[in-house]
């Protein structure tokens, strides 16, 4: 193994590489794959759909290939229930559909591959080399690691959450996939696996890499806050509008999310985080600017900048929850994208892994 240290490179440097592989993946879309995610942990709300999904399916109308892994063993490493996985795994797969995305069904429609991790043994299989190419004070540093150990409040740290960057980088790496949306905060995840495809080809592969160094795609998606107004939207914090709620349970959410007692509405994300957040949704489901909306309201106070955005919310919101409906009562082509997703996962995989053991001359 080479005697580097893993470097993390300063944000800024980041942020301008993200600039120009944005640029070119709109030029050149077929020389990309990009690998994106989620752990199933339950159905998906607003701040996902504007955060993360919007772009997915961006990347997919450009004729990016994608792939989708429901990353089922990460539950694992910070959860002691586990009953509820396969269920969310199914209601994940419906959000992804119901938002937009056109998946790899089996009957040569759509392109993106949606699968979970646990399914694919081939990928998995990474995870052993990868592992001789790290170092445990390698893991020790990493700051994404300390975050969700710290986040999970338990006591004991199983070695699954400890080595699950390098699981990542399998789960990135199996489909040989070179770019990966992400935020700030997931960023040494994204630079240990491009560490780890470095050493695998320069122990391993000689003059033939095996592996591309994945590039960071920097969400440009603002922090959508819950409900309280104070912290990252989440269904853990019960702060949330899920994607499957009802018109009538988003205008109650709405009704009791925390605001404060100036009744003029401005736009002051820093002074007014809680009106903020909410003008910031009222711009996003309308097109126009929180500024604008600011304007509009003026001194209607909360009560109308809350009547306006349920509006406006259920209005955008209406399309996805009507096809949701729909693919909630056709189980059996939930199950079919999932089979097709894990058959392609599979064989792709199963292409890596050979070319893995023909560079570790373990092939027989």
């Amino acid at each position: 193994m080479a005697d580097e240290t893993i470097q993390y490179g300063t944000y800024e440097a980041t942020v301008e590489r993200s600039k120009k592989l944005e640029g070119d993946l709109e030029i050149n879309p077929q020389k990309y794959r990009v690998l994106t995610g989620d752990r199933p942990t339950g159905r998906l709300h607003i701040g996902h759909l504007f955060g993360s999904l919007q772009n997915r399916v961006r990347l997919q109308n450009l004729g990016v290939q994608t792939f989708i892994v429901i990353a089922d063993y990460q539950v694992l490493t910070d959860r002691d229930t586990f009953e509820a996985i396969g269920e969310n795994i199914r209601e994940l797969t419906i959000d992804y559909l119901a938002a937009g995305i056109v998946p790899l069904d089996g009957k040569g429609q759509g392109k993106t591959v949606i699968f979970p991790h646990s399914h694919v043994p081939e990928l998995n299989q990474l995870l052993l080399p990868f592992l001789t190419l790290v170092t445990n004070a390698e893991l020790d540093r990493n700051p994404t690691v300390k975050e969700e150990i710290a986040a999970a409040g338990q006591k004991r740290i199983n070695a699954g959450m400890y080595t699950y960057p390098v699981h990542q980088a399998a789960d990135i790496l199996f489909c040989k996939g070179n770019v990966v949306p992400v935020g700030k905060d997931q960023l040494p995840h994204l630079e240990l696996t491009r560490v780890i495809a470095r050493r695998f080809n320069d122990r391993f592969a000689g003059q033939a890499p095996v592996f591309p160094e994945p590039q960071p795609l920097l969400s440009k998606s603002p922090v959508i806050l819950g409900l309280d107004g104070g912290q990252k939207m989440s269904k853990s914090r019960h702060n949330a509008i899920m994607l499957s709620a009802s018109e009538d349970e988003t205008a109650n959410l709405l009704k009791k999310a925390k605001t404060d007692a100036d009744r003029l509405i401005t736009y002051d994300p820093d002074q007014r985080p809680e009106v903020a957040n909410l003008l910031l949704l009222l711009s996003l489901t309308t097109g126009e600017t929180p500024e604008t909306w600011a304007e509009k309201i003026g001194d209607g106070g909360a009560g109308t900048l809350k009547k306006q955005l349920t509006e406006s919310m259920n209005e955008y919101l209406r399309p996805l929850r009507t096809r949701r409906k729909e693919l909630e009562a056709n189980p059996d082509y939930v199950r079919q994208v999932l089979r097709a997703g894990i058959a392609e996962a599979r064989s792709q995989a199963e292409a890596t892994l050979n070319e893995v053991r023909d560079s570790m001359h373990m092939s027989i």
